[in-house]
């Protein structure tokens, strides 16, 4: 059965071409298995609850924007009748019976690590002028304070300014526009927590496609809490999201991630009594007795989304997240505003990304780019771009995770393998995980905490080192805890050239963690084992006095192969084979306003026969939890395609199979 929508045909009738429904949900409300809702070009202002979902993946109900972006889902209402207070101000107000469930503008923002920084935490709310929101004020007094925000990336924008307050029992809401008259601008306050989301767990294969999302008052979104998205499954399985554009949301775009449990809701800051990494270890059991497993919930696909301005992460999921596959998604602009400031912030934030591949996305401009945290096992990160992931200069930063980088993987046993990637900010890589393989990527910065951060304490005083599990190879259970040791890592193919870097970022770099930014290169790993080196101290013997020698804790082993240092960059003592290159290679990230190119030549100084074929035989085993990095199904794993999906036959290093001379076009805005 097709079900069709249009929100200019007046009213509602019976859902037939000629006869349309007039919001998407009175077609959700009869949409069953195998049926297709059709949605005509329109603002829909409403939030789209699916009562029920597809029977199996033959047995869909699909959502179709009649013409792609043309369906419009806004969480927002539009804010007419401002009245001049004087000094440039403007004050409009609401009746709070506008607002369903609850009011964005008297809830603020809260959860497991959320920090509220300076003095005051923000609402949920945002209000918009011409499609963008404006930046919130403390006080009224804030309101027409001269000085932009320091932390902003667009600070004559946070000039821009809004506050609100109770007043006779309806929200108030003040504006300061630099001289502009609200009455002359296109004015909207976010007034819905979500577009497409059901309420309720389990409403399963469903698919939404061609539509555009925008400004939902979503809350903070940590993996010990509800995990709130403008877009979301809800703790469901097999969802796909594709050819979708998402803005806007205050904290989160696409939630594939975690559901209500009772009793575990942000237990770190409403309780006080367990630290943070302990209630996360409880999340993740308790979901296993309330029914995690890869029959019940994840394998979702997102493909060919546009995912940009929204204040904590563009797709955010622990657990529910699994077994899932994001695709040629365009990820940009998450965070710049740095109104929201915390441990969950990253163009793309999964937990417990169980048989995760992220291929193909462009992701830009974001606090941070990919953040693997937490049973990164299985998860593969394969032909994406990633640059500018980085604080512009004249930012001030507030604490260290501020700092930003291109990709995060921590307190992961693995395995995860980094294939076939172009990192190009100034830090590639935080690296305090174990269990990974980087091969055949371009790497352009630094790594950094290389075996730190995997304790909650940064001396020995009431020290916690963070045990984390490993499951059972391509399923949810749980096979073990341990603590991680750092190392077992596998570097093979890989181009390493070394940039120029701001003295500004480096000063900044040290005063947050007392040590200099590493230069480009595996030289962070310097110290590490060999193989041979570290199993062969094991033995009957030894073994005995482990625990009173550590050596069940200490750093596991290095490999490496056929990799490629230029312009300065450093290798590990271990990469006892590695090409230095003595050669000036030229590297650029050029473009803006949609159009992005990368300009480099190191190709033509690459040697030949240097590489060699990457394979689950030459990975080996992830030690913890003893599987072999292989593909979801089981299936021993080969490196075949390359960046561009070339046949990688050559084993030539980095990610072009052909030499890469000249100009790549990694982003083009079509629309």
């Amino acid at each position: 059965m097709q079900y069709f929508v249009n929100a200019h045909h007046g009213p509602a009738q019976d859902g037939t071409r000629l006869r349309p429904f007039a919001t998407i949900s009175q077609a959700a409300a009869v949409a069953r298995p195998g049926d297709e809702v059709v949605v005509m070009p329109g603002v829909y202002r409403e939030w789209v609850d699916p009562p029920l979902g597809g029977a199996d993946e033959e047995h869909r109900i699909v959502y179709r924007s009649f013409l792609p972006f043309g369906a419009v889902v806004t969480a927002s209402e539009e804010l007419r009748g401002w009245q001049a207070q004087g000094n440039g101000v403007y004050r409009a107000e609401v009746d709070n019976a506008l607002f369903p469930g609850r009011n964005p503008y008297t809830e603020t923002i809260h959860g497991d690590w959320y920090y509220a920084e300076e003095g005051f935490s923000r609402h949920l709310g945002e209000i918009y002028m011409d499609g963008e929101s404006l930046y919130e004020a403390s006080s009224l007094e804030a309101l027409t304070a001269p000085e932009p925000s320091l932390y902003s990336a667009e600070k004559a924008k946070s000039l821009n300014r809004w506050f609100t307050c109770q007043e006779n029992g309806r929200t108030a809401i003040y504006v300061f526009l630099c001289g502009r008259d609200p009455n002359a601008e296109a004015m909207e306050l976010s007034v819905r927590s979500a577009c497409f989301f059901p309420t309720r767990t389990g409403r399963n294969y469903i698919t939404v496609s061609g539509f555009r999302f925008q400004n939902a008052a979503t809350q903070w979104a940590p993996p010990t809490a509800f995990q709130e998205g403008m877009l979301g499954p809800n703790w469901a399985k097999g969802w796909i999201v594709e050819n979708c554009e998402l803005r806007e949301s205050k904290c989160c775009g696409i939630s594939l991630g975690k559901y209500r449990q009772h009793g575990s809701e942000n237990k770190w800051t409403e309780r006080f009594l367990k630290d943070g990494t302990q209630t996360q270890r409880e999340t993740v059991l308790q979901a296993l007795r309330e029914g995690w497993t890869k029959e019940n919930i994840g394998s979702h696909l997102v493909r060919g989304c546009e995912i940009h301005h929204c204040g904590q992460a563009g797709i955010v999921g622990h657990m529910g997240c699994a077994f899932s596959r994001i695709e040629g998604c365009h990820v940009h602009h998450i965070n710049d505003k740095k109104e929201l400031a915390g441990a969950e912030i990253a163009g793309i934030k999964l937990h417990a990304p169980l048989d995760v591949t992220v291929s193909g996305c462009h992701i830009h401009h974001c606090t941070r780019g990919l953040w693997l945290d937490w049973q990164a096992q299985g998860t593969r990160v394969t032909q994406n771009a990633f640059h500018h992931n980085e604080p512009p200069a004249g930012t001030e930063l507030r604490n260290s995770l501020d700092f930003g980088e291109d990709l995060f993987v921590e307190v992961s046993h693995g395995p995860t393998l980094i294939d076939h990637n172009l990192f190009l900010s100034a830090v590639s890589a935080r690296v305090s995980t174990q269990g990974f393989a980087f091969c055949h990527n371009l790497f352009a910065g630094a790594f950094t905490y290389v075996g730190d951060g995997v304790r909650n304490t940064a001396d020995r005083r009431g020290e916690s080192v963070r045990y984390t599990p490993y499951h059972v190879p391509h399923q949810t259970d749980v096979a073990g805890f341990m603590t991680i040791l750092s190392g077992d890592g596998r570097f093979y193919g890989n181009v390493f050239v070394r940039q120029d870097r701001s003295p500004e970022m480096e000063k900044v770099y040290t005063s947050f963690t007392g040590k200099k930014l590493p230069p480009c290169g595996t030289s962070p790993w310097d110290g590490w084992p060999d193989e041979k080196t570290y199993f062969s101290a094991f033995n009957r013997e030894t073994a005995a006095h482990g625990r009173d020698t550590g050596l069940y804790y200490g750093p596991l082993p290095m490999a490496y192969g056929g990799n490629v240092y230029c312009n300065g960059a450093l290798p590990a003592g271990g990469d006892r084979d590695a090409f230095i290159c003595p050669d000036k290679v030229s590297l650029q990230v050029l473009g803006g306003d949609g159009r992005w190119v990368l300009s480099c030549d190191y190709g033509r100084f690459l040697p030949k026969g240097l590489g060699k074929p990457v394979d689950t035989a030459l990975l080996g085993l992830a030690f913890e939890p003893e599987q072999p990095f292989e593909n979801p199904d089981g299936s021993p794993l080969a490196l075949t395609k390359d960046y561009l999906e070339q046949p990688e036959e050559t084993g030539l290093p980095g990610p072009f199979a052909a030499p890469l001379q000249g100009a790549w076009i990694l982003q083009e805005k079509t629309d």
